[in-house]
């Protein structure tokens, strides 16, 4: 990977968090700007979900046919004229359309280069790109602080953003050959989208991207009134317990990006995913406030990688041919997640107390964790035997782009103009694996290097 491309990506996922930082602050300012009740902030919101929603599913099919650079392009420049029409906008009606637009933009950059990332990053290199979005948001109030602190309208704080997008997508173009030089790995047999969403194991990580973002957005939308309400903590003392459970968030991404380089990515899922219950646990117990604020910063710092380390190994479970269309499912419902069940919390709370918060979370976590078992149990047996387009794929394997042999894809031919011999199946998923009814399927001699049949 060149440093400019790892670069570039970290300054996309910066980008996507800025908008929602400038949101939060300058909404006050713009309702009274337009003459609108607050409540009207939520239009915007439906209308940017919905373009999230829609690109993040279209994205893995594009990739594919336009490539990720120009698909990073065009999506950052979509998002760049979003942000111009919130600075000039005359009316509500005309910021509806633009948080469409908006929506479209970042849920494409969002669902591409995680499918890019998922193919060519390391497990340090995705944890810190998905840190970037989280210092985005920390950033984004700043910005729009910074403006309107100096006498300024809301409207610069949208503008200044919009210029920092304008040249991100500027510098998308001038790499977009640098990005296709490496491509998200794709079959020399293009694989149809229905056979992607034929596939149960595409289905459990979908839930499980979905379940694992209500978990992150519902502790950080209502610890705040369970801390204050349910355990009786100051204001002050409660905030401050709301931004360090962000904070370690941001933290755990950047430590344990690293780790999980050195002990193996699936251990830390497994730690993680265990220590997210243990977190929400803490929250469930009945007692003082600092005990439901530890059980946070625990919740924070072992949910940090979940999101990043599973997109890495989509294509462990689901396959190469599929891992990108996947990616965009898991993006999107992801987004799904984090506006319908911390919403579905709230009434929940309402109900039936503050309190409640904790065995929610709970509940949740343990769902998350049985999804992943599952999904590891699927990933293990080659669902798609007897397929001759996709035996290997869905068993996990991950196949680089070359020849192929039998319709079973190779490894890229070396300097000789041989096949190289096929890439052997993922770390932790060779054990697992026999062969496929019905197929030969070439295999690595350890010997010489040629094939072999089984």
């Amino acid at each position: 990977m060149r440093t400019s491309l790892i670069v570039l990506a970290y300054f996309a996922f910066i980008s996507l968090g800025l908008p929602d930082g400038l949101l939060g602050v300058g909404w006050p300012f713009m309702a009274a700007t337009f003459d609108v009740p607050t409540a009207s902030v939520g239009c915007l919101l439906v209308a940017a979900t919905t373009g999230y929603l829609a690109s993040s599913v279209a994205a893995g099919f594009l990739l594919s046919r336009v490539g990720v650079g120009w698909l990073l392009a065009a999506s950052t420049a979509a998002t760049s004229l979003a942000l111009a029409g919130y600075a000039l906008a005359p009316g509500l009606w005309f910021l509806v359309p633009c948080a469409l637009l908006g929506g479209f933009g970042g849920g494409a950059i969002d669902a591409g280069l995680n499918a890019y990332a998922a193919a060519n990053f390391n497990a340090r290199h995705m944890n810190w790109m998905h840190a970037c979005f989280g210092l985005g948001v920390a950033v984004g109030p700043l910005i729009m602080t910074s403006v309107l602190s100096g006498g300024s309208p809301w409207r610069l704080g949208y503008a200044v953003v919009a210029a920092a997008q304008l040249c991100l997508a500027v510098s998308f173009a001038g790499k977009a050959r640098s990005w296709g030089r490496a491509p998200v790995p794709v079959h020399e047999t293009p694989q149809r989208g229905r056979d992607t969403l034929r596939l149960p194991v595409v289905w459990l990580g979908v839930a499980a991207f979905g379940v694992y973002v209500a978990v992150e957005a519902g502790a950080g939308l209502w610890a705040f009134l369970l801390l204050t309400e349910g355990r009786g903590s100051s204001d002050a003392v409660a905030g401050v317990c709301v931004s360090g459970y962000w904070a370690m968030l941001f933290l755990g991404r950047v430590v344990q990006g690293a780790v999980a380089d050195r002990v193996g990515v699936s251990r830390v899922i497994a730690g993680c995913l265990a220590g997210m219950a243990a977190g929400a646990f803490l929250v469930a117990l009945p007692g003082p406030g600092w005990l439901a604020a530890a059980g946070l910063g625990l919740l924070g710092f072992a949910a940090a990688p979940v999101f990043p380390l599973l997109t890495l190994t989509t294509a462990d479970r689901v396959g190469a041919a599929h891992a990108d269309r996947a990616i965009g499912l898991q993006t999107a419902v992801a987004g799904l997640g984090g506006a319908l069940v911390p919403t579905a919390i709230g009434v929940l709370l309402a109900r039936a107390g503050v309190n409640i918060l904790g065995s929610t979370l709970f509940a949740l976590a343990l769902l998350l964790l049985l999804l992943y078992r599952v999904s590891l149990r699927l990933a293990a047996v080659p669902a798609g035997a007897g397929r001759p387009d996709g035996a290997v794929a869905a068993a996990g394997w991950s196949v680089a782009a070359g020849v192929t042999v039998d319709g079973v894809a190779t490894g890229p031919p070396d300097s000789s103009g041989a096949a190289a011999r096929p890439a052997g199946p993922p770390a932790g998923i060779s054990d697992r694996i026999g062969p496929v009814p019905g197929r030969e399927v070439p295999v690595a001699d350890p010997g010489d290097g040629a094939g072999s049949t089984p």
